[in-house]
């Protein structure tokens, strides 16, 4: 059995992978914030000011069409940083950035996150690793949406929020989940129904609770297990200690 390091569920995972020598290039600039359900932390093309490294909740990348339409293309919580990926590059945001589910996070600005970046060799790899961890996620999400059924999605959707809120209770309507994975509300609510009669989900309004992990997982597209095995390669810490890997059995 490996050994593991079980960190408080109020961690955020990222900021606990760097040594700490470079944490302390940015523990002077973080501050706490809220993060409401329904905030957009920026829109696309919005110049990025703040690097939010949740240690609760869920921030969605959330892409938006001409035509109002949406769908989710990531999914961020303890596990990762939104705007890292922007705020060492170009500074412009590609998707919106909105809480779905309520949380708490540190923030600096992007222009102290940048002098620390420069200062710091272990701080660059870790963005690396992030920016390749978060890029294969966006990737295999597109696939998915194109190529699974919205039972499949649904399932996958569960499981990667239940790894980064730490919950198996999920504090989100069918409304929200129907935007997440661009359907209409009534295709979730029918999907919903056929998982609750399975015995996978208990829905009540506005709470999913994940009861069955194991039947999640076998109903799940293989795209849940891609995306976590990615992570697990290249940020272990984030994710060794997560009960999801332990009861899934793949």
């Amino acid at each position: 059995m490996r050994s593991v390091l079980r960190l408080r569920d109020d961690e955020n995972r990222l900021l606990k992978a760097l040594p700490q020598e470079e944490f302390e290039l940015l523990k002077p600039h973080l501050a706490p914030a809220a993060l409401l359900r329904g905030d957009v932390l920026f829109d696309a093309q919005d110049t990025i000011e703040h690097v939010y490294f949740p240690q609760s909740g869920v921030v969605s990348l959330v892409t938006l069409m001409r035509d109002g339409s949406s769908v989710e293309a990531g999914t961020i919580g303890r596990e990762g940083a939104v705007g890292l990926i922007t705020g060492s590059g170009t500074r412009q945001a590609a998707t919106r950035g909105v809480v779905q589910i309520p949380g708490r996070a540190r923030r600096m600005e992007v222009a102290r996150f940048r002098q620390a970046l420069e200062r710091s060799a272990a701080l660059r790899d870790l963005v690396d690793r992030y920016t390749e961890a978060l890029l294969a996620q966006v990737l295999q999400t597109v696939a998915c949406n194109a190529l699974h059924s919205v039972e499949q999605r649904f399932c996958r959707w569960l499981l990667t929020c239940r790894d980064r809120t730490g919950s198996d209770v999920i504090p989100l309507t069918q409304e929200a989940v129907a935007e997440m994975l661009g359907v209409q509300r009534t295709t979730v609510t029918a999907a919903a129904r056929a998982l609750q009669n399975q015995g996978l989900i208990r829905y009540r309004r506005g709470l999913i609770e994940c009861v069955d992990l194991p039947g999640l997982h076998a109903t799940s597209c293989e795209c849940y297990d891609v995306v976590r095995g990615r992570f697990e390669q290249l940020l272990p810490m984030t994710y060794q200690d997560f009960p999801a890997g332990e009861e899934r059995g793949g």
